[in-house]
């Protein structure tokens, strides 16, 4: 079943990626056969091995449903590796699905603005170093970071094949960055897609409860106050 990310979201909100309702969720799964008893399997085609399928697994951890998974390496590597594919579209059989969000692992632009001074949770930003750091252009966008981010460009997880990189190198990685798995963590990014990298790449090690901040730098950058967007370029405004 294609799960089409464009689709399943809230079409109101002024940012791209936002979660939709409840309802919404419920109604477009349910239309993909997708009940809770079902085994979710998400991949995607990207040329990285892994980019868009951690945002639908979070999606679905978000509102209730613990049996999903990522396919390691992504629609290029089942392909590389010999296994069986068609053209032919599936037409499920449509499953009754029930939503209820799990608040926890979303965090809101308040929830985000209070933390800047409250340090309750680390933050984590998924995106490229130049555009963290401000000094590159984000999708047109200026960039830059929230205050007290951490930067682990998402690739960093993945091996040069589009794999998961081991559970070791992963704990590394957070090692190297001082973000301690055993305290809060949320991750962020531009739309809220990459964010779910860090959050898979955290749940690989055993830490389950990492939120993803929806609205990522696209809210944050016409939300937030000049002195909560640190960047090394100056600003035009």
């Amino acid at each position: 079943s294609f799960f089409d990310i464009e689709e399943c979201r809230d079409k109101s909100s002024p940012y791209d990626f936002m979660l939709p309702s409840e309802s919404q969720f419920a109604d477009y799964v349910g239309g993909l056969g997708v009940s809770n008893d079902t085994h979710v399997v998400v991949y995607d085609g990207d040329e990285v091995g892994t980019f868009y399928a951690p945002r639908a697994w979070w999606m679905f951890r978000a509102f209730g449903h613990k049996e999903v998974s990522v396919l390691n390496g992504g629609f290029k590597n089942w392909v590389k590796e010999g296994h069986p594919v068609t053209a032919e579209v599936t037409q499920p059989t449509p499953a009754v699905f029930k939503a209820r969000l799990n608040r926890a692992l979303v965090k809101t632009f308040d929830e985000m603005v209070q933390n800047v001074s409250s340090l309750k949770f680390q933050v984590v930003d998924s995106r490229p170093e130049g555009r963290f750091r401000g000094t590159e252009l984000d999708q047109g966008l200026e960039s830059g970071h929230i205050p007290g981010a951490v930067n682990i460009p998402f690739h960093s997880f993945l091996s040069e094949t589009g794999h998961e990189k081991s559970i070791e190198e992963i704990q590394e990685i957070f090692r190297e960055k001082k973000v301690d798995l055993s305290k809060p963590l949320t991750a962020t990014c531009r739309k809220g897609v990459t964010a779910c990298q860090i959050a898979l790449a955290a749940f690989l090690c055993g830490k389950r409860d990492v939120a993803v901040y929806d609205g990522s730098w696209s809210e944050w950058f016409h939300r937030a106050p000049p002195h909560y967007k640190v960047s090394e370029v100056k600003r035009s405004k």
